[in-house]
């Protein structure tokens, strides 16, 4: 299961490419030794995707610096973090000058990515134009099941209010059943 959206390429100010798509984290990597493994496997066995309110938010800012805080545990898990703004990559790049996040951090100044995973934006059309208010934060884990697009499956989805943002262990738990 996929969308055609996690397919375009968001301008990422974080680390990794300048522009990055979630597919791209699924991209075959090939066995350092040939003769020990039979194929390549894709990069990353489960993908946690954060989708955040806006660039002002202090809770996605909080959420951002605790999982930067623990990212050695998710890659040994085999699982990327990925964090999106809904907001011009000059904003989202003051929280990766202020953070230094180890993960890739893209601008979605659409909210392409949020509207097509059902990000839930309350207060109709004052929400929709004023980020902070209206739209509300989502942690998605995504279980990567081979080098392909349609290979990502939702696992886990937290997108229902404000306050329901998951534990960074409860994230890790979703990762470890993926590896």
């Amino acid at each position: 299961m996929i969308e055609p959206a996690l397919e375009v390429a968001l301008p990422n100010v974080g680390p990794g490419p300048d522009s990055l798509a979630l597919t791209d984290l699924i991209d075959p990597v090939e066995p350092a030794d040939p003769t020990t493994a039979e194929g390549s496997d894709p990069a990353y066995e489960s993908i946690v995707l954060l989708l955040h309110r806006d660039h002002h938010a202090g809770q996605c800012r909080r959420q951002v610096r605790a999982v930067a805080d623990r990212y050695d545990e998710f890659r040994e898990r085999g699982c990327a973090v990925v964090s999106v703004v809904p907001g011009p990559r000059e904003r989202v790049r003051e929280w990766q000058e202020r953070y230094g996040l180890p993960y890739p951090i893209r601008a979605d100044p659409d909210a392409t990515l949020g509207d097509t995973l059902d990000q839930p934006v309350r207060l109709g059309p004052v929400g929709r134009r004023f980020d902070l208010v209206g739209r509300m934060p989502a942690a998605i884990v995504f279980d990567v099941g081979g080098p392909a697009a349609d290979d990502l499956e939702i696992v886990a989805a937290y997108r229902r209010t404000i306050f329901d943002r998951p534990e960074i262990d409860a994230l890790l738990d979703h990762a470890d059943r993926r590896s």
